[in-house]
């Protein structure tokens, strides 16, 4: 068994300070006997406006934010989901955001751009959100080959659309890190129902590593980090502040939940077919 993390922060203006702390939970989390572990969607830049990520974008394959994954992964010997950062769209004026994946050797070996976007309206708070203002959407779904088995990567608001992870179970996925920043009103309606129904349909564990508190820029994400397994169980939560949760991976249990229970042989789509 493998035990990976999932880490929570409260991201601001201020790249530095961001990684510092990034830097500060990922040492715990491997400390901890952490292999993989999972940073949220933003942790490196969540700015005063929308746009001052853009000012920030880096080329894929070099920048400081990059370079700071890649040593962090190689300092603890971990595998480590780099949450999301900005890079350079085919838009000048927007940007993709990426989550990438590093080996424990700090080498890259996956990168996953956010597919959906969040434009949307919350008149319960006048909260207004259009990321396809800054944000060039991703096209592909994407699964790769770890020693915590075929890990699947996923975004925030990709986790309302249960068709990608049904593509990325079709494509192996046992296990799913989700960098998000929910906010505090859809996370407190949504976040844990979402999160263990992924989990459940897809007979996969599903790594949630949440931005959690108030921000400097005045939004409050909902946190409530959780890594959950394949029957929908909650292995280890934190609700609110920074931190991170932590818990065992059990492939073998995995495979044998999925030949007694196996529930995703049994699709019968196209429904016209």
């Amino acid at each position: 068994m493998s035990k990976v993390a999932a880490v929570q922060m409260a991201s601001g203006p201020n790249v530095n300070a961001n990684l510092i702390e990034a830097a500060r939970l990922i040492g715990m989390a491997a400390e901890a006997g952490a292999e993989l572990v999972v940073l949220p969607e933003n942790f490196a830049i969540m700015g005063m406006t929308e746009f001052d990520k853009v000012k920030l974008r880096e080329a894929d394959g070099q920048g400081p934010m990059q370079d700071f994954l890649a040593e962090q992964a190689s300092k603890h010997g971990v595998w480590l989901v780099g949450g999301t950062i900005p890079l350079a769209a085919h838009d000048p004026d927007r940007v993709r955001s990426a989550c990438l994946l590093f080996d424990a050797q700090g080498q890259r070996v996956a990168r996953y751009d956010k597919i959906h976007l969040f434009d949307v309206e919350l008149p319960d708070s006048g909260e207004r959100y259009v990321e396809s203002e800054t944000i060039e959407a991703g096209d592909t779904a994407v699964v790769v080959d770890t020693p915590f088995g075929r890990l699947g990567l996923a975004v925030c608001y990709d986790l309302r659309f249960p068709e990608l992870f049904r593509q990325m179970a079709a494509e192996g996925a046992e296990v799913i890190a989700l960098p998000a920043a929910f906010t505090a009103i859809t996370g407190r309606a949504h976040w844990e129902t979402l999160v263990r129904a992924r989990a459940i349909e897809n007979l996969s564990y599903l790594i949630a590593a949440a931005q959690g508190g108030y921000h400097v820029n005045g939004r409050e994400t909902f946190g409530d980090s959780m890594i959950v397994d394949p029957w929908g169980r909650v292995l280890d939560r934190l609700p609110n502040g920074s931190g991170f949760v932590l818990a065992e991976l059990d492939l073998a249990a995995l495979a044998a939940m999925r030949r007694n229970f196996p529930a995703l042989s049994h699709r019968r789509l196209p429904l016209d077919a």
